[in-house]
């Protein structure tokens, strides 16, 4: 598995619409799911939950969780579905998750965790991975990390996927947690240090290629976030600069592409804003990018649109001139 650049899991981001639209960008970058909590794998509609297009592979499923019994069963059925990893999250701050005892408070009781990764590893082939934080509350040591890991390690763990922040549970919100604790590569780079044959991947306000090729000399992969998101098209620059792959398709090329998956969806039952709201960034950067946004906003993002409307908004959209510019239509 390639992991040299992926994207992280988001809330309310990366459901399989925004994987898709991403994947039209980029054929290499790794795709991660939305976490989804095992109770909800074990006693939830499963097919509604996990089910996702081919075309969006490779793509790893994130679940939340604490018991071994249920995070085993969520990833015996993650592999029936096509996934081609699965990844336990132990850094989620929200309050919520904190309650249900999953994400960022397990990295408090090490030694459960292990129980947990031990037996998702017996029931399935896949790569099991770990997301996490560097520390907790006021627990940022690097030995406390480095001990945490260790005991992770110890069951057969190959990669470790590391947010350089630490987590402040019950005090900070999500988004808080996302930018008020101070960035510490420097944990990252140390883990690498001392578990070089380990694969560690990077995580945590990382925005542009040169930080992704920073980070590189000194890990074995970069995991980007917000910064994929609200600027999506960044992908088409990771594939040219780390992938060595010039032949991404233009912003317009993605529109039409994804114009035929709208179809399909539409009939299926699919609002067209569920789509649609991903691509707001898609012209993040460029001359006439408002427009862009503005145009989807007044247009696209409604839950009445019909497939005659979109192709009425489309067309509108690829003759615009304003898009023109800001796509580089040729």
């Amino acid at each position: 598995m390639n992991r040299k650049v992926s994207i992280a899991p988001m809330m309310d981001c990366t459901d399989r619409h925004e994987r898709y639209f991403l994947r039209l960008i980029s054929k290499n970058v790794l795709l991660y799911t939305e976490m989804i909590v095992s109770e909800a794998i074990s006693r939830g509609d499963k097919k509604k939950l996990l089910s996702f297009n081919i075309n969006e592979k490779p793509v790893a499923l994130q679940i939340g969780g604490s018991s071994p019994k249920l995070l085993a069963e969520a990833t015996r059925v993650g592999e029936e579905f096509g996934y081609d990893e699965i990844n336990l999250n132990l850094g989620c701050p929200s309050k919520k998750v904190e309650k249900n005892k999953f994400g960022a408070c397990l990295m408090k009781e090490p030694n459960l965790v292990a129980d947990c990764l031990s037996k998702m590893q017996s029931v399935s082939s896949l790569p099991i991975t770990i997301k996490t934080r560097i520390g907790y509350d006021n627990t940022e040591d690097y030995e406390n990390l480095y001990n945490f890991i260790t005991v992770l390690k110890n069951t057969g763990i190959k990669t470790f996927i590391i947010h350089a922040r630490k987590a402040v549970l019950g005090k900070f919100t999500p988004k808080q947690n996302l930018n008020i604790p101070p960035l510490k590569y420097d944990f990252v780079y140390r883990l690498k240090e001392d578990f070089p044959d380990k694969e560690i991947i990077i995580n945590g306000g990382i925005s542009s290629v040169n930080e992704i090729k920073n980070h590189l000399k000194k890990v074995d992969g970069v995991m980007i976030g917000r910064a994929a998101y609200h600027s999506p098209y960044l992908l088409a620059e990771i594939e040219k600069e780390i992938f060595n792959n010039e032949n991404s398709p233009s912003r317009e090329k993605v529109i039409e592409k994804l114009l035929i998956y709208v179809k399909e969806e539409i009939k299926k039952g699919t609002r067209l804003n569920q789509i649609m709201r991903h691509t707001l960034g898609l012209f993040h950067g460029q001359t006439g990018s408002s427009f862009w946004k503005r145009y989807l906003s007044e247009n696209l993002c409604v839950r009445d649109a019909d497939i005659k409307k979109i192709d009425h908004i489309m067309d509108k959209v690829k003759l615009s001139p304003q898009v023109r510019s800001v796509g580089q239509i040729d």
